[in-house]
């Protein structure tokens, strides 16, 4: 299965949230995973929240940096720039959609040229519902 994550579902995994378990499995059954280099970013944005607001510690933070760090490095992560920019650019099938989904949405459909048919992992209902429209399978309910 080629799975194309975004950073909600990441994050949830990294924070310990019920829905991790989630995430967890289907990464581990995933052939091919990838996503935007945006995600990196949002993760990492979700750590440092996390811990200012003592949801996590400074020690259980570095923890979940870590894995981050060395499990992406087994994750295509493509580059926000050139078609992924162009595509982010124009309206997509449910308006509105947030600048920073837009950039998601659009890796996705320039990740679908590389990976056929990637299923869709995020939480967010927005690039659900957009990721749906566009044609693509969710990963799960």
């Amino acid at each position: 299965m080629n799975l194309y994550v975004e950073s909600s579902a990441i994050a949830a995994r990294l924070l310990g949230q019920s829905r991790g378990e989630i995430v967890q499995g289907l990464l581990e059954r995933a052939d091919n995973v990838v996503s935007s280099a945006l995600l990196l970013v949002e993760c990492e944005r979700a750590l440092i929240r996390a811990e200012y607001s003592g949801q996590l510690s400074a020690a259980d933070a570095a923890r979940q940096r870590s894995v981050l760090n060395r499990e992406a490095g087994f994750w295509t992560l493509l580059r926000i720039e050139g078609e992924v920019l162009d595509r982010a650019r124009r309206p997509f099938p449910l308006e509105p959609v947030r600048s920073l989904d837009t950039v998601h949405l659009a890796t996705l459909e320039v990740a679908a040229a590389i990976f056929l048919n990637p299923e869709v992992l995020s939480f967010d209902d927005r690039i659900r519902a957009n990721a749906e429209a566009l044609g693509f399978e969710l990963a799960f309910a």
